[in-house]
């Protein structure tokens, strides 16, 4: 079934190819878009991992040489062994990235090398290396260098941990709204020359990306900082040390939520200006015209899944609201449909859904936020049972939003790997195989979950050992059991 859909998809035309009775291959294109996006599902965690913690890295480091308390040296200690982790997952699940421009995207980088070619590299040599050296200092040398450069080494990790996003999104953002370049011809291959350096890379969406992406970065850590101290805080109420965590975080997660929305909101206006085929699909508008805002979208038949159209789901949408906030103030301001672009759409069904579960995540984000800001100035945080349960499920979601976000960003740039300059099908590798794209494709697929179970047991077993050295122990009480979590684990 899912073999003749993607058949018959327009999206995804070629598809497969048929090589026997049971087995069938993916088109080179299909394949490798699919290997990279799988890639950088992965990977993702692992950088938003690195971005969002290394702020709290930076305040536990500084409080505890500031303060000299033992409860800011255990929450620096325990987040710094988790950031080393994510960090060595983040280069082992990083660079194949890097050689799939050559193995799957070779015309692509033949095209835009000189482009992408200096961020990437400085990527590598200023910021990689930067967080590299000094967190070996904040993980090795608490006791062998000064107080000041100690607190000074999680700043520079933080640099760059930030750097390093810097320069990928300066990448990224110019392949949504490419600046900068002129396309010439060399040898009939069409080659993009840097001609404005500052254009390029500080193109109109890079400062919308950038800010997003952070800010979503310190979200998914928040929860994942907050879910963590739920659990320690629902083991032991009078835990000082995950109390302080618990604290750090409903507050923040507050505040970088509420400013994801509103960011968001801007941000979607500055898509329809300069990608307007990517904010169709995000709600799906066909046919030209102002448009709703459907807060509510539920399936009415199997195929509103793969093909979401007005006619064929239920919706609770306010009247104009997308036309609203395209245009920043004008409810009868038109929107293209999908049925009025000249090239093909891009898998609508993708980003339409992503887009919604990252927003409806988002305003659960928001009320987690105000929940637990209002139990901590009330009091009585640490004894909200269903709070501290609601963390607990949330902790993995800020992640799941940031994924499903970036789905919408990449899948929504389809059919462009560089809009309105090159087709994803024009930068695959012309000699790649759809045999050869296949097995790799299934090969990253197995690697990668293999990495991120490593990456999970691991992390168990840093909680299990947090555990066992903090006061709360890992024993029975009269508590009953946290979803998911029992009185053994």
């Amino acid at each position: 079934m899912y073999a003749s859909r993607l058949m018959t998809d327009p999206t995804l035309t070629t598809a497969l190819f048929e090589v026997g009775p049971w087995l069938s291959f993916l088109s080179p294109e299909l394949a490798s878009r699919a290997q990279f996006g799988w890639a950088i599902t992965i990977h993702i965690v692992f950088a938003a991992l690195s971005v969002g913690l290394a702020p709290f890295l930076v305040y536990f480091t500084v409080q505890e040489v500031r303060t000299e308390k033992e409860r800011y040296a255990r929450l620096r200690k325990f987040w710094t062994k988790l950031f080393a982790i994510g960090f060595v997952m983040g280069t082992v699940t990083g660079i194949p990235m890097g050689f799939m421009f050559g193995t799957n995207f070779a015309a692509f980088s033949e095209t835009a090398g000189e482009l992408i070619g200096g961020p990437l590299s400085f990527e590598a040599k200023m910021a990689f290396m930067l967080e590299a050296v000094f967190l070996g200092v904040l993980l090795f040398g608490r006791e062998r260098v000064s107080e000041w450069f100690y607190a000074l080494s999680s700043v520079m990790v933080a640099l760059g941990a930030w750097l390093s996003a810097f320069w990928i999104l300066v990448v990224n953002s110019w392949m949504q709204t490419p600046r900068g370049h002129e396309v010439v011809m060399e040898g009939g291959v069409p080659i993009a020359q840097l001609v404005d350096p500052v254009a390029a890379f500080f193109n109109p969406r890079f400062p919308w990306m950038y800010v997003h992406m952070q800010n979503a970065a310190i979200i998914s850590v928040t929860l994942l900082i907050a879910g963590v101290a739920a659990y320690f805080v629902w083991k032991n109420r009078d835990s000082e040390v995950w109390n302080t965590a618990l604290r750090v975080a409903v507050v923040v997660l507050l505040i970088t939520s509420m400013f994801q929305a509103i960011h968001g909101d801007l941000y979607a206006g500055h898509v329809e200006e300069t990608q307007p085929q990517k904010f169709a699909a995000m709600e799906a508008h066909y046919e030209t015209g102002s448009a709703d805002l459907h807060i509510v979208a539920i399936p009415t038949e199997l195929e509103s899944f793969t093909d979401p159209r007005a006619d064929n789901l239920y919706t609770i949408s306010i009247p104009y609201l997308a036309s609203f906030l395209a245009s920043h103030g004008d409810p009868s301001y038109e929107i293209t449909g999908l049925n009025d672009f000249e090239y093909e759409n891009p898998p609508v069904a993708w980003v339409f859904w992503s887009f919604r579960i990252m927003v409806g995540l988002g305003f659960w984000f928001i009320a987690l936020g105000a929940w637990g800001t209002y139990r901590l100035w009330r009091g009585g945080l640490a004894d909200d049972e269903r709070l501290l349960k609601a963390l607990m499920i949330s902790a993995p979601l800020g992640f799941v939003a940031l994924i499903t976000g970036w789905y919408v960003t990449e899948i929504g740039r389809q059919p462009w790997i560089i809009q309105d300059v090159l087709t994803t099908a024009e930068g695959v590798s012309p000699p790649l195989t759809s045999t050869e794209a296949t097995l790799t494709l299934i090969a990253f697929v197995i690697g990668y979950i293999l990495l991120f179970g490593v990456f999970l047991y691991v992390f168990k077993r840093l909680v299990d050992e947090e555990a066992e050295r903090h006061e709360v122990g890992i024993e029975e009480d009269d508590r009953p059991d946290a979803p998911g979590v029992t009185a053994d684990d």
